[in-house]
C-alpha cells in the first residue's frame, strides 16, 4: 500500500532527519550511492534480527504466559483485519494529511501496536519501537539512559501516533524498547546486571502538541520546497543524511562560511568529545565533496 503518487511523502524515521536532506529529496535531487561498508550491512541486519526476536518473545508470551503463571498477559499485539499481529508487513501505514495548507502522506512500518489491560479491565492502545544498541554494554545503563529516549525516536513514535491512531481508537502511549546487543558478560550477579541491564524501556504520552510539532516541521520543508528558500543544513545529522552529494553543491559561501563558524563554536564547546567529531567530520566531507566536484 504505497503512498498516492501526486503527493510528497514522509517516512516516520526522518522526522527528525536533517532538514536540508529532506528538501533535496522533495525537489527530486538523486540519493546517494556507492553502497555502505560490509559491517554496516551487517549492523543493520543485527538491529533488525534484534527486533524480530522481541516480535517473537511477545507472540510466545501471548501463546504460554498464562499456562506458566495463571495470568493473563498484559500486553498482546492487537490483530488486524486477517488476525494478523499488527507489525511490520502486517500493519503497513499510510495516512494522508493536511497541515498549514500543506498536503502530503506519512508513510512506514510500526515494530508493533499493543493492547495493554490494567487491573481494572481496561484495555489501552501502546505503540512499541524497538530500538538496537550494539557498541558496549554502557548504552544500555541507567547513566546512559538517564536523559530519557533520543529525540529522533520520540518524534517517530509521534508520527505513528498520526498514522495508527484516530479519535476512535487513540494512540497516545508508546514504548520505546533499546535493546543492547552487547553484553557485560555472560556471568554476571544481580547488581552487576542492574549497572548493566542489555534492555531499557521508556514510555511516552504522547500529546497534541507534539504531533503539531511534528506537522509543523514537515509543513515548513514542503514550504521551503515551494519558495525555493532551502533550510539550513543540519551538521549533527549529517551522518543518516542520503542526500549528502546534492546538500553539499547546493550550499552558498555565504552557508559554507556560516557552518565553518559553527564547527568552529562547537569545538570550543563544553559538549562531548563524539559530538564534535561529528560536527568537525561532517563539514570535512562537505569540503571533500565541493572538491572532487569543482577538481
Amino acid at each position: 500500500m504505497w503512498p498516492p503518487r501526486d503527493i510528497p511523502y514522509f517516512s516516520p524515521s526522518s522526522a527528525n532527519a536533517d532538514p536540508r536532506g529532506l528538501y533535496e529529496k522533495l525537489r527530486g535531487a538523486k540519493r546517494d550511492g556507492g553502497g555502505q561498508p560490509p559491517h554496516q550491512g551487517r549492523w543493520t541486519r543485527v538491529g533488525t534480527a534484534i527486533g524480530d526476536m522481541i516480535q517473537r518473545d511477545i507472540l510466545f508470551a501471548e501463546k504460554h504466559y498464562e499456562a506458566l503463571t495463571g495470568d493473563k498477559p498484559r500486553f498482546t499485539f492487537e490483530r488486524n483485519a486477517y488476525g494478523e499481529p499488527m507489525f511490520e508487513d502486517f500493519a503497513p501505514g499510510n495516512k494522508t494529511l493536511t497541515h498549514n495548507g500543506k498536503t502530503f502522506a506519512l508513510y512506514g512500518f510500526c515494530d508493533g501496536i499493543l493492547r495493554y489491560v490494567t487491573e481494572d479491565g481496561e484495555a489501552i492502545r501502546v505503540g512499541l519501537e524497538i530500538k538496537s544498541k550494539q557498541t558496549t554494554a554502557a548504552q544500555t545503563s541507567d547513566y546512559s539512559q538517564r536523559n530519557g529516549p533520543k529525540e529522533d525516536h520520540v518524534k517517530q513514535c509521534v508520527c505513528y501516533s498520526l498514522m495508527y491512531g484516530n479519535a476512535d481508537a487513540p494512540l497516545d502511549y508508546y514504548v520505546i524498547l533499546y535493546v543492547n546487543g552487547s553484553k557485560k558478560a555472560w556471568e554476571m550477579t544481580d547488581d552487576e546486571y542492574a549497572k548493566n541491564p542489555d534492555i531499557k524501556a521508556h514510555g511516552l504520552f504522547i500529546t497534541d502538541e507534539m504531533r503539531a510539532g511534528v506537522l509543523d516541521r514537515f509543513a515548513d520543508i514542503l514550504d521551503a520546497v515551494d519558495n525555493g528558500s532551502p533550510p539550513p543544513l543540519d551538521l549533527g545529522n549529517f551522518t543518516f543524511n542520503n542526500f549528502k552529494r546534492a546538500c553539499a553543491l547546493s550550499l552558498s559561501d555565504e552557508e559554507m562560511a556560516q557552518l565553518e563558524r559553527e564547527v568552529a563554536a562547537t569545538m570550543r564547546s563544553g559538549l562531548p568529545d563524539f559530538k564534535k567529531r561529528q560536527y568537525a567530520e561532517a563539514f570535512d566531507k562537505i569540503r571533500e565533496i565541493r572538491k572532487g566536484a569543482i577538481a
